[in-house]
């Protein structure tokens, strides 16, 4: 019984700390969900023509690579497909894309008009579904398209984040 209450007043002392350090407990909402990376979250109702996902965050000082994948689930034996991934490698200067299906990763796809990302820069990607296509935009620049190679676009209803970057927001 002492646990509970020792936990109990835990709880409030960081609630109070949060409405202190935030002015208002509404603010506390956007620690939730956490943006931990690696990520993996659940796209409501799967992807569609005409919804579109945001990734929001800052790469690294020194990164290496990061990816951004949509998935049929979160799987991993056997692995969910993957109907995109996006891959930003640095010392390449790459924001490559494929996909992964029944465990068969497709052709990948390198060319770019630039490479968009910078070490300890702030960046804003938004993958746009359209009916034959996702159209991927970095910082409100339309950079690439990338067919889809998944029929069933409702059963993309997983976004997976990982690599050498913070998230600031998803959408």
């Amino acid at each position: 019984m002492a646990g509970s209450v020792a936990e109990r007043d835990a709880v409030k002392i960081e609630d109070e700390h949060l409405n202190n350090s935030l002015g208002s407990p509404v603010q506390a909402e956007v620690y939730f969900p956490r943006l931990i990376v690696p990520f993996c979250g659940h796209i409501k109702g799967g992807m569609r023509p005409g919804k579109k996902i945001l990734v929001m965050g800052i790469v690294d000082l020194n990164p290496e690579s990061f990816d951004i994948s949509l998935t049929c689930g979160d799987s991993e034996d056997p692995p969910a497909d993957v109907a995109i991934e996006l891959k930003a490698v640095f010392p390449d200067r790459q924001f490559l894309r494929n996909s992964c299906i029944s465990g068969e990763w497709g052709e990948e796809q390198s060319s770019l008009p630039y490479f968009p990302f910078i070490p300890d820069q702030p960046f804003r990607v938004e993958i746009l579904c359209e009916h034959p296509r996702f159209r991927i935009f970095v910082d409100g620049h339309q950079l690439f398209d990338f067919y889809h190679r998944i029929e069933k676009l409702s059963a993309i209803d997983t976004i997976k984040i990982n690599g050498d970057l913070q998230l600031t927001k998803l959408g």
